[in-house]
């Protein structure tokens, strides 16, 4: 048991940061499954969000603040996706990947230029940010709201994509975009309403990373975005719960890994393991093994 005691707290963190990191990774592979695109502005809209709730905070309650951080965040996928990505539609896959790598840089660089490249402290939010005691440990209430509410959201999620009218056309463009299409679904509200779901739920976990780590930069959404790609891949990139349980995975051997001294080598770790399972299971943990017709 004392083993367990000594680990106790960084198990807790772990979950608590995968939960975080899955938040994210479900953006990386909602739009990856439905566009064969990997959206490399994701991690820079978590960033954005950070921001948003900084200014907004500061001139406002949190009561309004927050949920208007959440639609301005929403507003800027859906402004991100309609800029950067439908006018590349039907060009090569290349072209929309270096788009996609052009809007991280230019979401950036305004965050750069607006800020000043000042750090911005995260405002305290009532409840999530209070302290609790959890059998041997002192920890603050989102650690723990953390992995249940990511739980929460992707069982909502799920339902979404399994029993309504919109998840249907989800499931319909990424098996066969062209057939899809034919068929008479509209691909544009469907790749729109992939990248508002996505820039919703980093706006959520903006919303508890930052509770846990109050310190705002332009470039602080990179690691989480990264690690958050990382999971996405792991899991099998496509696969929504792959997503989550390679984010959780993730999550807690970096923190597992700070427990046993090595800090140094938490975030190479991460991507050690991304190598390893490639080279073990190329389509990821739970991604579906893809088939040419002849």
């Amino acid at each position: 048991m004392e083993w367990l005691e000594r680990f106790f707290p960084y198990i807790l963190a772990g979950l608590s940061v995968g939960g975080q990191y899955a938040l994210i990774a479900i953006g990386y592979t909602m739009v990856y499954g439905i566009l064969r695109l990997i959206n490399f502005a994701h991690g820079d809209i978590f960033t954005v969000a950070g921001f948003i709730m900084v200014y907004m905070s500061a001139t406002m309650p949190l009561y309004i603040s927050i949920p208007l951080t959440i639609i301005l965040t929403v507003l800027l996928g859906f402004t991100v996706e309609r800029v950067a990505y439908k006018p590349l539609r039907e060009a090569p896959r290349m072209s929309i990947m270096i788009s996609a790598i052009g809007m991280s840089y230019l979401l950036q660089n305004l965050m750069w230029y607006v800020t000043g490249g000042l750090a911005k402290q995260y405002p305290v939010i009532p409840f999530i940010s209070d302290s609790i005691v959890v059998w041997v440990t002192t920890t603050k209430i989102v650690t723990l709201v953390t992995p249940v509410l990511t739980i929460v959201l992707v069982i909502l999620l799920q339902q979404l994509i399994h029993h309504t009218k919109l998840g249907m056309a989800m499931r319909a463009v990424s098996r066969d975009f062209e057939t899809a299409k034919l068929m008479g679904i509209q691909i544009n509200s469907v790749i729109s309403a992939t990248f508002i779901i996505g820039s919703f739920l980093a706006a959520v976990g903006s919303l508890l990373y930052f509770s846990n780590y109050p310190t705002v930069t332009p470039t602080v959404g990179a690691m989480p975005g990264l690690k958050a790609f990382v999971a996405a891949v792991f899991g099998g990139i496509g696969s929504i719960p792959g997503a989550v349980i390679g984010a959780l995975i993730i999550g807690v051997s970096e923190n597992l890994i700070k427990a046993l001294g090595y800090s140094t080598f938490s975030d190479a770790f991460t991507f050690a393991l991304l190598i390893f399972i490639l080279l073990a299971k190329p389509t990821g943990l739970f991604g579906e093994k893809i088939i040419d017709k002849v």
